[in-house]
This record gives C-alpha cells, sequence and structure tokens, in this order.
C-alpha cells in the first residue's frame, strides 16, 4: 500500500491560494448540493492540558471524474505556540479511498489549515464585499494575516491595508512583508484605527473578548470572522453578529462552535439560527441571496470545515502527484 506523504513545505508548494479557493468554492457548493457529508466536529479539552484536540472526519461523494473519499484532519490547537514562533494549529490531514477505505495520502495539517482558511475567506469576500470595495482591515499578526493576505490579493482591488496586532513588531513584519511586494500597508495604533472606514475587515485573533465592536463597522462593511473556533473564544461583539446579515460555513458549527453567537442569542439580540441567511455554499450554488445592496453590514462567520480540509488535500495531493511533489511511502 502506497501512501503519499506532504509536509508543511510540500503543501505550500501543491496548493496556490487561488488553486484552493477554486477547491473551496466547489465542495461549499457541493455541501449545499448533499453531495457531502460530516459531523460537527468533536473536541476533547483535558483540564490540565495546555491545549485542546479536535478531529474532523468527512466524506464527498463521486465529482468532476474524482471518486468518492473519506478525510479526517486530526488537530491540536495549542494558544501558545504563535510565542514560540509556531502556529497554534498542529495536526495532519489523511486522505482514505472513498470505496476500499485504504489511506492514499497523509499531509501536514497546519499547511492545509493556513491555506484553505484563507482560500474561504477569499471566496466569501468575493461573494459578499461590495465590488468597489478597496480598503482592507487585518486584525491579528500570525500565521492567517499572512495567508489572508495573499488569498484576498486578486478578490478586490484593494488600494490600502492595515494591520493591528497587540504586538507592534508583529504587525509591522506583516506590513513589511506586503509592503516589499508592493502593497500599501500601514500599521494601525488600534483596532479602531484600523477597521474604521474599511470595506472588508478580516478577524483573525485567537482573543477570548471582542477585539471589533459594532460602531466601528462602516454601513456597507464586509466582515470575515475567523480566528475564534470555540464558544471561549470572542473576536466580535454580540452586537455586530445582530445588526449584521449573516452568513456561514454551517449553521450547526455556528448553532455550537461560535461564541457570539451564543452570547446574541442569549441576550435576546437575534432569533436564533433563523438569524442566519445563508450557508456561503448555498449563495455560492445560487440556492439563496448574498448581499442585497452597497448599505449592507455582511458578517461571514468562519467556523471552518470537514469537508474543506478533504477538498484542500484532495486538491493538494492531485498537484503534488502530477508535479512529483512529497514522497510516497508503503504502509
Amino acid at each position: 500500500m502506497s501512501v503519499l506523504v506532504l509536509s508543511h513545505d510540500d503543501v505550500l508548494a501543491a496548493l496556490p491560494p487561488a488553486d484552493c479557493a477554486d477547491a473551496m468554492a466547489a465542495v461549499l457548493a457541493a455541501q449545499a448540493a448533499g453531495g457531502t457529508y460530516m459531523p460537527l466536529r468533536s473536541v476533547m479539552v483535558p483540564p490540565d492540558a495546555a491545549g485542546f484536540m479536535g478531529l474532523m472526519p468527512g466524506w464527498r461523494g463521486p465529482h468532476d471524474g474524482a471518486d468518492a473519499a473519506f478525510a479526517v484532519k486530526v488537530v491540536c490547537i495549542m494558544p501558545a505556540n504563535p510565542a514560540r514562533g509556531m502556529d497554534a494549529h498542529q495536526g495532519l490531514v489523511a486522505l482514505f479511498d472513498g470505496q476500499t477505505g485504504v489511506p492514499t495520502a497523509i499531509l501536514d495539517g497546519s499547511a492545509v489549515t493556513q491555506v484553505r482558511t484563507a482560500a474561504v475567506t477569499a471566496v466569501a469576500t468575493a461573494a459578499l464585499a461590495r465590488r468597489d470595495a478597496s480598503t482592507l482591515a487585518m486584525l491579528g499578526a500570525g500565521v492567517q494575516a499572512y495567508a489572508h493576505l495573499e488569498a484576498l490579493r486578486p478578490v478586490r482591488k484593494f488600494e490600502q491595508v492595515r494591520v493591528f496586532a497587540p504586538t507592534t513588531e508583529h504587525a509591522r513584519a506583516v506590513a513589511d512583508h506586503f509592503g516589499n511586494e508592493g502593497w500599501v500597508v500601514t500599521v494601525a495604533a488600534s483596532a479602531e484605527e484600523a477597521v474604521r472606514d474599511a470595506d472588508v475587515v478580516v478577524a483573525a485573533t485567537n482573543s477570548r473578548e471582542p477585539v471589533l465592536r459594532r460602531d466601528w463597522l462602516m454601513p456597507g462593511a464586509h466582515l470575515n470572522a475567523v480566528g475564534a473556533s470555540t464558544p471561549r473564544s470572542l473576536e466580535i461583539d454580540a452586537e455586530t453578529l445582530a445588526a449584521s446579515a449573516l452568513f456561514c460555513d454551517s449553521r450547526e458549527s455556528v448553532s455550537n462552535e461560535a461564541g457570539e453567537y451564543q452570547r446574541a442569542v442569549s441576550e435576546g439580540l437575534i432569533d436564533g439560527i433563523g438569524h442566519v441567511r445563508a450557508e456561503l455554499g448555498e449563495v455560492l450554488a445560487g440556492l439563496a441571496e448574498g448581499r442585497r445592496d452597497d448599505a449592507e453590514l455582511t458578517l461571514f462567520r468562519s467556523l471552518g470545515l470537514a469537508v474543506e480540509d478533504l477538498a484542500a488535500a484532495q486538491r493538494a495531493v492531485d498537484t503534488a502527484r502530477a508535479n512529483g511533489i512529497g514522497m510516497e511511502v508503503s504502509l
């Protein structure tokens, strides 16, 4: 039995942001049409551990000449890792043949998460942001900040990018990196300074308290909230969620895992899951409407899905095998 193993660098080489965005748009539309299956991810939180572990299994049926496949991502979330210069997400993604169950590939999970999370944001921004959006605010300066700015490059003609992070040196490093590539990137003195008058906002932090407030967002802005993946995390305030046309990757994920959603429900600010206008895949598949007008505040609440990891891994493996990337091993 031969299994392709892709390291972190292998995944990045085999999964360019634009290719991953195409794969994410396709699998989210397939999800809306019933072509995928996945349970809510399970999370193990040992009381004295330095982090927690999530298990994300999924299945996708035959599509576009590809066979059915199973996949599972096993991921450890380690909050102290950024201070070590490491991604907070560590793990792996395993692919399995959909007919025989034979393992076919093992990929570095940190790289898959890095690229596919930003790619989904790019797809959401392309679908929901105003066409004339020209100012981008990035809250956070970790791995996802770099991945998101790279993925968002082709989505809109951003004339200005503002970055904020509690550690100014981290924000400066992001600004210098993309400034050297021709972008106009400035470091904001505060989250409020970054967000005010921004057309598109990305919140990619691990904060447990809101770093963004409703009154900072201008009419017509589009917000991507991607960093908080557990009910204990809370990047944005409940008022922002309540005031927005809310889109998500999964209604089940939002209702079970999004802290600001749960707070908005408990405070009576929204009427529950009916506040979700649509899953992103429903918009992409033409089954639901997206933005209604240029004054509407739109919010894409991203939690991350197993079928996104599956589709990203499939695309990376196809490219890797076509280009001789990675290592084939026998189990």
